[in-house]
C-alpha cells in the first residue's frame, strides 16, 4: 500500500517568511488539505528570495516527491522571481503566457488601471507552464509538471488549492483518534512504545502539555487501517486508564 500514497514538499519563498516579518499560516492550511486528500506531505523548507536557492530546492523537491507546491514571489516587484527561479529549475525560458496577458489585461480595464510593466510581470510563465486560476485577484499561478507555483496571500493560496485539487491524484486519507493522558510522557513512554510495536500499521506520537492539573500528554494515533487504528485505540485507552485509574484519561475519539 506505501509505495501507491502519492507525497508532498512544500517550499516557502521570501525573505519576509525567514524575518518574521510575514507570519506563515500556508503551510499547515496546505498540510490539512493534503491530509484529507491522502496524500503525505513529508517536507517542508522555506528559501529566501535567491533564485539559484529557489531552483535548487525546486529541482531537489520534485525529484523527491509526487508534488511539490511552492507560495511566495508572483506577484507584480522586483523580487518576485518565482517564476524566473522555476524557468531556471527546469531549464526553460520564461515568457509572457497569451491567456495571462488577456486575463490581466481585462481585469486592468474593468478596475481602471494601467496594464504597466510592473503589473504585467504577474502574467510570466516557465515556457510548458499550465495556468492556475485566481478566483480572487485574477492573477494566476502555474503548474509546471509536479510543481505547483501559487500565491503567497493566505486566502489567494487557498482558492487556488480548489482549483489544483481536481489535478491532483489522491490515496486513502489519514484517518486521527486522540486519547488525553493525565501524566507525563515518562509514565506512558514504555508501555506505548510497545503498543506502537503491536500494531506497525498505526504511527503513535506523544505531545505533552500543561493542564490545570499538571503534567498531562495527548496520545495520537493516525492510520489508514481502520480496524489497526480501532485495535491501537482501545488498547492505548485502557493503558491510559490502567495508569490513571478509572475516568481520569479523557478526551477518547
Amino acid at each position: 500500500m506505501a509505495a501507491s500514497i502519492p507525497t508532498a514538499a512544500v517550499l516557502l519563498i521570501g525573505d519576509e517568511i525567514l524575518s518574521g516579518r510575514t507570519k506563515d499560516t500556508n503551510l499547515g492550511y496546505i498540510a490539512d488539505y493534503l491530509t484529507a486528500l491522502g496524500i503525505d506531505l513529508k517536507e517542508a523548507r522555506a528559501v529566501p528570495d535567491i533564485e539559484a536557492e529557489i531552483a535548487t530546492a525546486v529541482n531537489a523537491l520534485r525529484a523527491r516527491y509526487t508534488y511539490v507546491f511552492t507560495t511566495g514571489g508572483i506577484g507584480p516587484t522586483h523580487d518576485d522571481i518565482t517564476a524566473d527561479s522555476v524557468a531556471k529549475a527546469f531549464g526553460v525560458p520564461i515568457g509572457h503566457d497569451p491567456k495571462a496577458v488577456e486575463i490581466l489585461h481585462a481585469y486592468f480595464r474593468e478596475i481602471g488601471r494601467e496594464p504597466n510593466e510592473a503589473r504585467m510581470r504577474m502574467a510570466r510563465t516557465p515556457k510548458g507552464a499550465i495556468l492556475i486560476e485566481n478566483p480572487v485577484s485574477v492573477a494566476p499561478g502555474f503548474q509546471m509538471e509536479n510543481v505547483f507555483v501559487m500565491a503567497g496571500v493566505p486566502k489567494i493560496m487557498q482558492v487556488m488549492m480548489e482549483v489544483i485539487a481536481p489535478r491532483l491524484s489522491g490515496g486513502i486519507p489519514i484517518q486521527s483518534r486522540n486519547v488525553e493522558f493525565l501524566g507525563g510522557e515518562g509514565d506512558v513512554a514504555i508501555p506505548l512504545a510497545e503498543i506502537q510495536n503491536r500494531y506497525p500499521a498505526v504511527a503513535i506520537g506523544s505531545y505533552p502539555f500543561q493542564s490545570p492539573g499538571g503534567f498531562a500528554t495527548n496520545l495520537v494515533l493516525r492510520s489508514r487501517d481502520l480496524a489497526a487504528l480501532d485495535a491501537a485505540l482501545a488498547d492505548v485507552k485502557a493503558l491510559a486508564t490502567q495508569l490513571t485509574g478509572q475516568g481520569k484519561a479523557r478526551g477518547w475519539s
